[in-house]
């Protein structure tokens, strides 16, 4: 399973599932996790007070040079960024990643 596979086309720009893995020793995506079809992405913040949320959409903007946005899982390894760009873009900066 391939990045292309799980980034989704919405209204004004695409989703993409992530399974955040808080306190890690690095941070960025580190691959595909094909049983739930979302990106493996590690962040360096704790699960607390919204840090790794924010941590996740920095990262995420940064990565892909569009504004994101952490829109579903709030309190969960399991989350919904919605970007607003293209999907071509993204998955293409996320691949050289």
């Amino acid at each position: 399973m391939e990045i292309a596979d799980i980034v989704r086309t919405v209204k004004e720009g695409c989703e993409i599932d992530l399974m955040v893995s808080p306190r890690s020793n690095r941070c960025g995506p580190e691959g595909v996790d094909e049983w739930r079809k979302a990106l493996i992405f590690r962040v360096k913040a704790p699960p607390l007070e919204g840090r790794a949320n924010k941590e996740v959409q920095s990262l995420m903007t940064e990565i892909t040079g569009f504004k994101c946005e952490v829109i579903r899982g709030m309190t969960s390894r399991q989350k919904t960024v919605f970007i607003r760009g293209d999907r071509e873009t993204v998955i293409t900066r996320l691949e050289e990643r």
